[in-house]
């Protein structure tokens, strides 16, 4: 077989023997025989497959061209390789027509397949994926792994109750890329396990890893928040891509982690990819099929309609997205053991063929649906960067989101604004005003204060404005309303007394995080004081702003251990994990019982009453004195406060208490 296109000779070369193949499952699985290859391109008119020698040869050793009449099923063109083994390294190339607006067909460009489980950057410029001509030398190469046969030694994803989580939100290479680290494979999944004995001391039960899916960390892309292929771990977290070891590799850090008793979640992009505008590099979904895979442009098909701020959109609702989308999360939950997913932009999965925003989208409720994912944790930042909001109203039950309004309260009052109160105690009490009216539960909520998008803690004690000038953009990039106080200083001061007031600062808004009903998710780092010298939004930075100084373990010894103090309190009241509204009564005060000062537009206090605990929030910014309910046969203990490094509980035998400017207190009935 051969065909012609573009003056090439693309005569197929032969060295192992093919087959008609199956089309289905999508992808390449290898078997005792050799491999069957599967991929999507409703328009193509034609398609081969290249096979690399190694994962650095700049030529195939075999092109297999395929037959539309022998090897296309409809719209799925697929080859089964005789004697193909893994690894094994290949690329597509897909022809079809030149002259149909929105089709983007190029055979000189080499393709990665949407299905495959590994990727090799060995050779890659991306460049030359977006210039005209042939780019097989500097391509990305697909790579056929091996999926069976890994040793799981009995391990299963954890299923821990959603209530009982404490989540930790990490990214895997500035984890451990510092030197200060001292793991053996810096940067890596293999990295990462090594530092397991933190996690589980600072007691966290949960990681959430931002993007392990590939993508192109060489373009100003350190955070991983462009896809380039949904179903392989990033090479870059390997320490040996070039064997064909990501799946194990991968695979080893998640059972580490299950072992010590931590889930792990995934941060997953499904609302655009790597390949970005109609100016961008072709190398996959654009190549096979633009207008299957993308929204375009009705005027000009040339184009792309750009609902996430990245140059392109996946039309998730699009029946060939949707079935790659959960078959891709399948896959991780079945074969790589993952607890759950936190869905980046995920606003855009509810948008229709035309943008539009859908009652019912078929993708959300596939996965909300799914079998294989039942037992999932799903998580949604409910929101798109084309303006759509849906905190509170995300379809479906199982769905939890990222609370952005609990973020915003808190970091608000904690900074002291006034006539806030009856805004903190619904976010205290699981946002039932966003959520109980639909039949959700607390645990719909995830609350936060800080994510990987904006200030570490730190600095938003620290920090008044943003300081963004390393991005390189003249400080214009990053949000300008942080809701943030510097305490009295910007940045790095000598000054004790503001010193001491960003330690309590920061303590403040770790005990109103553990102490609220819904999911809590800490960022990595803020146990230990991790600063990115004011700069809110680090995407690019891959270096000492983003990477986790280890050495602020003893620099900041106090701040880690009331962490940890905090998380043992959650885990061992359970009264603060209600995963209903219907728990034990709450009783609101103020500085005198029964007086919470709803209407009050300068109250900058609140107090409430819940089983055997009673919390005080003092933000204003001197000490007053609370009144504290009587128990019949009690007396009341002084378990946590944020004024004191004290940690030892002492019983209070007044009526009253005292709480320190910008401070919080709780307090634990104990028998008299």
């Amino acid at each position: 077989m051969s065909v012609q296109a573009e003056g090439l000779d693309l005569t197929d070369t032969e060295r192992h023997r093919t087959a008609r193949g199956r089309s289905h499952p999508l992808g390449a699985r290898p078997d005792d025989g050799g491999v069957n290859f599967a991929v999507f391109s409703e328009h193509a008119t034609a398609m081969q497959l290249l096979l690399f020698e190694r994962n650095d040869s700049v030529a195939p050793y075999q092109i297999i061209t395929l037959d539309p009449e022998t090897n296309r099923t409809f719209a799925v063109w697929h080859v089964r390789v005789e004697g193909l083994t893994a690894p094994a390294f290949y690329g597509l190339r897909a022809f079809g027509p030149e002259d149909v607006p929105g089709l983007r067909f190029d055979p000189d460009k080499v393709l990665l397949d949407p299905y495959a489980r590994g990727v090799d950057r060995a050779l890659w410029d991306r460049g030359a994926a977006c210039r005209p001509g042939d780019n097989t030398a500097a391509s990305l190469r697909s790579v056929v792994v091996d999926a069976e046969g890994y040793d799981w030694q009995g391990d299963e994803p954890l299923r821990l109750p959603m209530e009982d989580l404490v989540v930790y939100e990490a990214h895997v290479g500035g984890f451990t890329r510092s030197p200060s680290s001292k793991v053996k494979r810096p940067g890596t999944f293999a990295g990462l396990i090594e530092k397991i004995p933190h996690l589980k001391k600072l007691g966290v039960n949960a990681v959430e890893l931002l993007p392990v899916f590939d993508f192109d960390d060489g373009e100003a892309n350190f955070w991983g928040y462009s896809t380039a292929a949904y179903f392989a771990p990033h090479a870059g977290y390997c320490a040996a891509p070039e064997e064909g070891s990501h799946l194990r590799e991968f695979r080893d850090m998640v059972k580490a982690l299950h072992a010590a008793g931590i889930e792990v979640i995934l941060d997953v992009v499904f609302n655009h990819t790597d390949e970005g505008n109609h100016l961008g590099p072709l190398f996959a979904f654009a190549g096979l099929d633009n207008p299957n895979y993308y929204y375009l442009d009705p005027n000009d098909r040339r184009h792309y309609y750009d609902y996430s701020g990245c140059g392109n959109t996946l039309m998730a609702n699009h029946p060939i997205v949707t079935k790659m989308i959960v078959e891709c999360l399948e896959f991780w939950v079945r074969d790589m053991h993952i607890d759950g997913f936190r869905f980046d932009e995920a606003a855009v999965l509810t948008r229709g063929a035309r943008g539009e925003i859908l009652d019912e989208p078929p993708v959300v409720w596939q996965i909300e649906l799914s079998d294989t994912l039942a037992d999932t944790k799903i998580i949604a930042e409910a929101w798109d960067a084309a303006g759509a909001y849906e905190v509170g109203r995300y379809p479906g039950y199982r769905w939890a989101e990222w609370n952005g309004r609990y973020r915003d309260t808190m970091r608000k009052f904690v900074r002291g604004e006034p006539g806030l109160v009856g805004d903190v105690a619904e976010r205290l009490t699981g946002s039932a005003d966003l959520y109980q009216a639909r039949g959700h539960r607390p645990i719909n909520s995830v609350n936060f204060i800080t994510c990987h998008d904006g200030f570490t803690l730190a600095d938003l004690v620290s920090y008044d404005q943003k300081h963004n000038e390393a991005n390189g953009e003249n400080n214009r990039d990053g949000n300008d309303d942080n809701m943030s106080w510097n305490c009295g200083a910007e940045g790095p001061t000598t000054d004790p007394e503001v010193k001491a007031l960003r330690v309590r600062q920061i303590k403040n808004f770790a005990a109103l995080l553990l102490l609220s009903r819904g999911v809590p998710m800490m960022l990595g780092g803020d146990e230990i004081g991790r600063t990115q010298q004011g700069n809110n939004n680090a995407y690019r930075q891959d270096n000492e702003i983003s990477w986790l100084d280890w050495s602020l373990v003893d620099d900041h010894a106090e701040v880690l251990a009331f962490w940890q103090r905090m998380i043992a309190f959650r885990k061992a009241h359970p009264v603060l994990r209600a995963p209903t509204y219907s728990g034990p009564e709450i009783t609101w005060h103020g500085t005198r019982l029964g007086e919470p000062g709803w209407n009050d537009p300068d109250a900058r206090t609140l107090a409430c009453t819940i089983g055997d605990l009673h919390i005080i929030a003092n933000m204003y910014w001197a000490p007053l004195d609370f009144e504290l309910p009587a128990v019949p046969g009690q007396v009341w203990a002084r378990a946590i406060d944020t004024s004191s490094s004290d940690v030892a509980e002492t019983v209070v035998d007044t009526a009253t208490i005292s709480a320190a400017g910008r401070s919080v207190i709780v307090l634990v009935s104990r028998p008299s």
